[in-house]
């Protein structure tokens, strides 16, 4: 009795789950944008083809379809498909999981494909917890991450399996999803009559930044909170639109790789004396929620290494903006950023100092043993005196610069040049 209730609540739940799993690809077919991993003659494509699954990582932006393909692998092959949620589950559920996935093994030959969503919220410990059943085949893993598993996924587990890049969709296969759900009567839209011209159509394909799960909430929000018209049509308006889109969120993790992505474009922007890139890369890291200190530290470091001596007020304005940070605060002390990033851009730029203590340190590697030549080391003991500490150092202010020059380096280095001033 209580499968039937199990089955009648999940028949339920199915028919009222979002749109954007409900419409669903269940086959390659329909699955779009990603050709270049799964399309005709791929090596991913043949393996589920064939039966011959192995292990992967399917790594790529909201909305790129990594659930789906996970569930459509599942269902070319034939096995079982669990999947959790890295966020929930903890080793108890795993074990759970890889007791039931052999005993099917062993009962009813049949494959168990565990899909980790989030994978990459794991911790070490966690992700070592199932590797043995990775290795001895007990399960095939397919885990899911937007974030780098180069950064997030322990080594073991990556050597183990294939990591696949999905991109981010294309406007025309946005398009095509939202004509699909727009037509479908059975899973989609379809019932509601729904009439929506280019221009709303347009802004959802733009504000859904390639991620179809945004375009196909959007698009769910607004027909559902549209009324119909006398003959029953629903005619979605540019508002109700941009009311359905306000709530996205930038694709920015503070603790990822778009975090590193953004930065690196802010820094680059301002070494390259681009002050709209700059200015936009800053907005862009305000408006995430980035830490307005992390940012003001990094100008800190430009300040110095990317502008220099070619202009020292540089890092005066940089360490005057993190100041202001901390003294007059968020969101006030954004237009202190503001101006600094701009002086920043436009100041000119010298790298010489950064490339005089690199190659500085290059060379203390290769020296760390080279004594200090006496005469620039101190006779603080007449001991020290008697052995030469000092002798023949020439103290700068009693000689003219000519007269008073002599060898700051070790004998190993002597002549060396470091700065060079461009």
């Amino acid at each position: 009795m209580s499968d039937l209730f199990d089955q009648k609540m999940e028949k339920e739940m199915a028919r009222e789950a979002p749109l954007a799993d409900r419409i669903r690809p269940l086959e390659l077919e329909g699955f779009l944008g990603q050709d270049e991993i799964v399309g005709q003659g791929k090596v991913l494509r043949q393996a589920i083809e064939n039966d011959e699954l192995f292990s992967m990582i399917l790594w790529g932006p909201p909305g790129s379809g990594k659930t789906t393909l996970a569930r459509i692998i599942a269902r070319l092959t034939k096995s079982k498909f669990v999947q959790i949620s890295a966020v929930a589950a903890g080793v108890a559920e795993l074990r759970k999981v890889v007791k039931e996935a052999q005993d099917l093994r062993k009962y009813q030959s049949q494959r168990t494909i565990l899909f980790v969503d989030e994978i990459h919220r794991w911790n070490k410990a966690q992700q070592d917890s199932f590797l043995p059943y990775v290795e001895n085949g007990t399960i095939v893993l397919i885990g899911a991450t937007t974030e780098n598993p180069s950064f997030e996924v322990i080594s073991p587990l990556l050597s183990r399996s294939r990591v696949y890049v999905l991109k981010r969709l294309d406007p025309e296969h946005i398009g095509r999803i939202l004509k699909k759900a727009l037509q479908d009567k059975k899973v989609g839209l379809g019932k509601y009559k729904v009439k929506i011209g280019k221009t709303a159509l347009d802004l959802i394909i733009k504000g859904s930044n390639g991620d179809a799960r945004t375009a196909l909430n959007a698009i769910e929000i607004a027909v559902k909170s549209t009324r119909s018209d006398k003959q029953g049509f629903r005619h979605i308006q540019k508002q109700t639109i941009e009311d359905a889109l306000q709530h996205k969120s930038l694709l920015y993790d503070k603790g990822g790789e778009e975090h590193y992505n953004v930065i690196s474009a802010f820094i680059k922007s301002m070494r390259g004396s681009n002050p709209d890139g700059a200015i936009y890369w800053l907005a862009r890291m305000i408006e995430a929620g980035e830490d307005p200190r992390f940012i003001a530290r990094r100008m800190v470091i430009l300040a110095s290494e990317d502008i220099g001596n070619a202009d020292p007020m540089a890092l005066l304005v940089a360490n005057a903006a993190a100041h202001a940070v901390e003294y007059v605060g968020f969101p006030e002390a954004q237009l202190n950023l503001a101006q600094a990033v701009i002086y920043l851009a436009l100041a000119p730029k010298s790298n010489a100092s950064y490339k005089a203590l690199m190659e500085a340190k290059a060379d203390v590697k290769k020296t760390l043993n080279t004594s200090v030549p006496l005469h620039l080391r101190n006779a603080v003991t007449d001991l020290m005196k008697d052995i030469g500490y000092g002798q023949d150092y020439k103290y700068s202010h009693d000689y003219t610069p000519e007269e008073g020059k002599q060898e700051y380096l070790p004998e190993e280095l002597k002549g060396r040049k470091y700065y060079n001033k461009k």
